[in-house]
């Protein structure tokens, strides 16, 4: 049994920054993939990053350069640092795991507001 869970989201001012994190508790062989969607009130869901085990990331196109993902092994976990956020990144945001011989794994998202 695995569970993730998520913390960091909450409501800041257009220009501010929030740190999301991510831990993944249970029976955990290894992990490859850890990232971090999100989807806003009638919008499909998006990738915002993501980093593999060898230490690789993707970032989505609106977050480039303002967002920045990092994973520590040690701890199964998986941090968001995002600067200068915006109004349009609001939503909520939803960690993602790739367990080693398990498959994906979801959080259950964290809400993140940006409104002055």
């Amino acid at each position: 049994q695995v569970q993730l869970v998520e913390s960091g989201g909450g409501l800041v001012q257009p220009g501010g920054s929030l740190r999301l994190s991510c831990e993944a508790l249970g029976s955990i062989f290894s992990i490859n993939t850890m990232g971090w969607y999100r989807q806003a009130p009638g919008k499909q869901r998006e990738l915002v990053a993501d980093i593999n085990s060898g230490g690789f990331t993707t970032y989505g196109d609106s977050v480039k350069g303002r967002f920045t993902i990092s994973r520590d092994n040690a701890k199964n976990t998986v941090l968001l640092q995002m600067n200068s956020l915006k109004p349009e990144d609001t939503a909520v945001y939803f960690c993602v795991v790739e367990i080693e011989h398990a498959g994906d794994y979801w959080g259950r998202g964290t809400q993140v507001s940006v409104s002055s």
